[in-house]
């Protein structure tokens, strides 16, 4: 019988996980760097939690199986266990926060491809109790900073506005809104064109599916469709952070006011983040507001504000992988200390021991015996360890470079 994960999972072997802790390590920096402070929250959530008001679909989540009457699952995405955590452990902080995250999730997918992976590790930010555009606007310049950090300049971002969109897919009846927007969503003109709709309503679709290009294009149409007070504030609030984000000139941006996450807790700006570097686009990462999400946990109700986003390590992975930064091999130990006798064994360990308290980050092993001296070079060149300790019976050290 062979072995093998649990379907959808993945083993890292030492390598790999050099290559993802290249990447979080610099990641963690720049998170530093912008005051951010890292939370870790349970893997294992309520389903209540999970699904943060029916925002999340119930068969994007993996449920398991408890003996007593609560509902389990493991976390598709880390914002509502944030949001949880927050409003339940962390009352009369002072906000804003400045939160980030370093953790893997779980999705449930049903493509027919054997084995889809549906463990994911992502890396992210949530910053709470701040609206409005310079919260918005921090965030946006935060990945920036982060794929400056990678060494990735072929990305550009892709913004939008739920609340914007969803306010004008309000126009259309109840019963087709879902319909409307699935087909917005998927640039499904097919289905806009067969709906049950008003003539005035179809031209109204096709306005909101053509909703993307230049920042200056996009606000122009957007102005022809017949906007209520709210929605031309909305407008111009978007208006000023796209005007301030092009000032900053860290990023070619694409306006979408198509664009429609998957979940649904969003409330004001949306975005991706699109590498561009290959015949495929892909999607390194995911974010927008929720400014009522946490209200779902709060003992009172209390709505307070959030936008984070969260990066894919794995895609980030894949892009890197062809600019030669990412670690070609494990580390090598620095030493390999090596008792001569049996009656030099406690010697060895505290002559490692003494490498080891270096200021510096230096790897010893200890040789485990069973084998002769040539044996024990050869184990050192093989894994490109570039000295050995001979530790003599009475504890002195010979020292030889194999380099």
């Amino acid at each position: 019988m062979v072995y093998q994960p649990a379907s959808g999972a993945r083993d890292l072997l030492p390598l790999d996980v050099e290559k993802k802790r290249w990447i979080e390590e610099r990641l963690q920096q720049v998170f530093h760097r912008w005051g951010y402070h890292r939370i870790i929250t349970s893997t294992l959530e309520r389903m209540d939690t999970l699904m943060a008001g029916e925002a999340i679909q119930r068969q994007m989540v993996i449920q398991l199986q408890n003996g007593e009457d609560d509902e389990l699952g493991l976390r598709p995405e880390l914002t509502a266990s944030i949001a949880r955590t927050v409003v339940t452990r962390m009352a009369g902080v002072t906000y804003p926060q400045r939160l980030y995250y370093n953790a893997n999730v779980f999705r449930r997918t049903w493509e027919s491809r054997h084995n889809r992976q549906q463990e994911f590790y992502q890396a992210g930010v949530e910053l709470l109790g701040a609206g409005g555009l310079l919260a918005n606007a921090e965030v946006l310049l935060l990945v920036a900073d982060c794929l400056a950090a990678l060494g990735l300049r072929e990305w550009h971002l892709i913004l939008g506005e739920a609340g914007i969109t969803r306010s004008l897919l309000s126009a259309f009846p109840a019963n087709l809104q879902n319909k409307v927007r699935s087909a917005i969503a998927h640039l499904d003109r097919i289905t806009i064109d067969t709906l049950p709709l008003s003539e005035k309503l179809r031209d109204r679709a096709r306005i909101m599916m053509d909703l993307r290009g230049s920042s200056a294009d996009v606000l122009q149409k957007v102005r022809n469709l017949d906007l209520d007070e709210e929605q031309r504030q909305a407008i111009n609030n978007l208006k000023s952070l796209v005007k301030l984000l092009e000032s900053e000139k860290k990023f070619p941006l694409i306006l979408d006011l198509s664009l429609i996450q998957t979940i649904d807790y969003y409330t004001g700006i949306v975005f991706e983040v699109v590498n561009n570097t290959e015949s495929q686009a892909r999607v390194l990462g995911r974010g927008g507001r929720y400014d009522q999400l946490l209200g779902l946990y709060h003992p009172q109700g209390e709505n307070i504000s959030g936008i984070g986003f969260g990066l894919n390590i794995e895609d980030l992975y894949q892009v890197l992988l062809s600019t030669q930064q990412l670690p070609q091999i494990t580390p090598a130990s620095n030493w390999l200390v090596a008792p001569e006798t049996a009656s030099a064994n406690a010697f060895a360990f505290a002559y490692a021991q003494k490498l080891r308290d270096s200021t510096d980050l230096v790897r010893v092993e200890i040789d485990l015996g069973g084998r002769d001296a040539d044996a024990i070079r050869q184990y050192a060149r093989d894994r490109s360890i570039a000295q050995i300790a001979w530790i003599k019976a009475d504890g002195s050290p010979t020292i030889e470079s194999l380099r």
